[in-house]
């Protein structure tokens, strides 16, 4: 009798456990279920914020329901933090803006650049193929400073059958945040909710204080736009 009160008593003891228990692993599996889908690959990706309005960019035409609003920014490649140069690629900042809840298929195929009247317009190519030619107007390597502090004491500046120093690149970790930060800007593609915005690339090797004419052509899922952009 006595090792069945026992028993009975530590049972008892088992399920009141359980019962306090309970609740909290209930609550403790709501709030993984709300983190797991907040961070979801299903929610949309968000990439540089767009202006207030169209009429805050340079330029602005309507394809059909959609307006196509763009300014030329040259070699500057403008992100949320910091500005950047592309020696081999000029940059247009678009956005596009529609009704609420309007939405848009992107694409960069969807978008051209006509350069000082060219039957060709150039095609918007992807920011990675810009990656090589990303230049930080802010960085000088240490090497630099110090290759002038010594010719500073120098008689003549050095011997000229000197071969020429060898190039200092940007230290990875730095390279790769700048490119991080160049994605983060780049305009979006697939099927998006309106207003969006980014940059677009085009391969221009030349200095834009050639270029007398601009027109980025839009023709995507919206319909099509001609933006005169200013030089």
């Amino acid at each position: 009798m006595r090792f069945s009160s026992a028993l009975k008593s530590g049972l008892l003891t088992i399920v009141v456990l359980i019962g306090a228990l309970y609740p909290r692993a209930q609550g403790q599996d709501v709030q993984s279920r709300e983190v797991a889908s907040k961070s979801s690959p299903t929610s949309e990706s968000k990439g540089m914020p767009p202006r207030a309005g169209p009429a805050e960019y340079q330029a602005q035409a309507q394809a059909g329901t959609v307006t196509v609003a763009a300014e030329f920014m040259g070699h500057s490649v403008p992100t949320a933090d910091g500005t950047y140069m592309a020696e081999d690629y000029v940059v247009v900042e678009v956005g596009l803006f529609g009704s609420p809840e309007a939405r848009a298929k992107l694409s960069l195929g969807d978008f051209s650049l006509r350069i000082n009247g060219r039957k060709m317009a150039l095609p918007s190519q992807s920011y990675v193929l810009a990656f090589k030619s990303l230049k930080d107007p802010e960085w000088e390597p240490s090497s630099k400073a110090e290759s002038k502090s010594k010719s500073s004491f120098g008689t003549g500046g050095g011997n000229s059958s000197d071969p020429p120093p060898a190039p200092v690149h940007m230290p990875i970790e730095l390279r790769r945040a700048m490119e991080q930060r160049v994605q983060r800007a780049s305009m979006l593609e697939g099927d998006r909710a309106l207003p969006q915005a980014g940059l677009l690339f085009f391969e221009y090797r030349g200095k834009t204080q050639g270029i007398r004419s601009l027109e980025l052509i839009y023709s995507g899922s919206a319909g099509n736009a001609v933006l005169a952009l200013q030089p």
